[in-house]
């Protein structure tokens, strides 16, 4: 007999950031930095607009406990 085999998912929460068309790589790079290590973020998707602009898309786990009283 074939075990199913259980599938967790995983649930995130999602941060946008703007970033004007003036911020230097370095800048951007730090910004990232800091999100990831003080919040848990990280990178799910970067955009770098015609216009400069950078749209930045974080996430970070959800993670949920179960009460047990």
């Amino acid at each position: 007999m074939i075990q199913p085999k259980l599938v967790r998912q995983t649930e995130y929460e999602y941060r946008s950031l703007q970033m004007p068309r003036g911020t230097s790589r370095n800048a951007a790079r730090q910004l990232l930095t800091e999100h990831a290590e003080y919040g848990h973020w990280e990178l799910d998707r970067l955009r770098l607009l015609p216009d400069g602009s950078r749209t930045v898309l974080l996430r970070r786990r959800i993670i949920r406990q179960n009460r047990s009283w």
